[in-house]
């Protein structure tokens, strides 16, 4: 997977209207000029990628040391392109608090307009709810997400860009998505994240988890009384789960002490999910009610009373976009970084800026360590 990390604080503020309005002239120009020169997979690509989506949101104008370069960057691309849509092959739904929850309903909206076959738009409408439900009840990593952009083309490729934000850090971490090579939706499905902050997660995303993911669906097809007996037992004795009875398995210790459950509420849930008898743990997770706390709990059973222990490792590590001169952590690749640079430089020259816009942007690419 690739990683980035950058040290992204909270920003309450809003975009000055006149910048806004040249991030949008910019980012417009940028995507038509790597439109015409790699085609529109190439888009979907970039924008999946965080530390370019990073290089991005610096050179349109953005502060790049701000929770707002996401939000701003995605805004200003979605009115950027519109009125060309069509034109440019690429769609962008959704967007930043009550609009990341149209997400769905914008997708069906561009699915029938553009005539797409019925099955393509379902397809990209799963996309986005499970994604953002993985991003808050598979990697519970203590960001809550608040910001949601899917985007595709007419073949049915996308990728989604996702925000959330932790108000004790007063920092945000952003979610990279992409349909290309991604094998499994549960499992190191991430192109990348990135984030300056580590937390000890509860990681159902790791390969690592895989056991207990399989034991929390079983509980739930087969043994929903016995895990509410445990998640009882559990929850009345925390400080005690070392002396419990395990049935002939290595204990771990469960990094949620005292975690409290509403016991009424999960065993309702609980029971409406085994009446729908998942397959596997990918549709328990897409049932309707099925959030961070039930998954929470059946990892907590997994793990305590059958000693399948999950992944409490940050999938955010440090790396380079393009390398580093001291060949730390390797070499950088002058190819890659010659054609990223060329994309941007020609994007600003087709927008429809000021000259002295132009410049500018172009200052602060020359800016940029890429």
């Amino acid at each position: 997977m690739k990683t980035g990390v950058a040290t992204v604080p909270l920003d309450y503020g809003r975009c000055p209207k006149w910048l806004f309005e040249r991030m949008k002239r910019l980012s417009g120009g940028i995507m038509l000029a790597i439109a015409e020169e790699f085609g529109v997979e190439e888009i979907l690509r970039r924008l999946s990628d965080p530390i370019w989506f990073q290089s991005l949101g610096c050179v349109i104008g953005f502060d790049y040391n701000s929770s707002g370069l996401t939000t701003t960057t995605l805004g200003a691309l979605k009115e950027g392109i519109r009125g060309m849509e069509k034109e440019l092959g690429i769609f962008i739904c959704g967007g930043k608090g009550k609009t990341s929850k149209k997400t769905p309903q914008q997708i069906q909206q561009w699915g029938e307009l553009l005539g797409l076959p019925q099955e393509k738009t379902k397809k990209l409408v799963y996309a986005s709810k499970i994604s953002a439900k993985i991003d808050s009840s598979c990697l519970q990593d203590g960001f809550q997400i608040y910001h949601h952009n899917l985007i595709f083309n007419k073949a049915g490729q996308w990728t989604v860009v996702q925000q959330g934000m932790n108000i004790d850090a007063q920092k945000a971490r952003r979610y990279h998505w992409s349909s290309t090579g991604l094998k499994d939706f549960i499992e190191e499905p991430h192109s990348g994240i990135i984030s300056d902050v580590r937390t000890n997660p509860l990681n159902l995303t790791a390969r690592k988890s895989r056991e207990n993911k399989k034991i929390s669906t079983e509980l739930v097809k087969e043994e929903p009384k016995t895990f509410l007996k445990d998640i009882a037992l559990i929850q009345r004795h925390p400080n005690q789960i070392t002396l419990m009875e395990l049935k002939d398995v290595e204990f771990h210790w469960h990094q949620v002490v005292e975690e409290k459950f509403d016991l009424k509420r999960l065993e309702k849930t609980i029971f409406f999910a085994k009446s729908q008898q998942p397959k596997n743990f990918e549709q328990l997770l897409s049932l309707k009610g099925v959030g961070p706390r039930t998954i929470r709990a059946l990892s907590l059973v997994g793990e305590i009373i059958y000693g399948a222990k999950p992944s409490y490792q940050d999938p955010v590590r440090y790396s380079f976009a393009h390398g580093g001169k001291d060949a730390t952590p390797f070499p950088v690749d002058r190819p890659t970084l010659d054609k990223t640079i060329k994309i941007l430089e020609k994007g600003i020259k087709k927008s429809k800026t000021s000259l002295e816009e132009k410049l500018q942007a172009q200052k602060r690419l020359n800016s940029l360590n890429l």
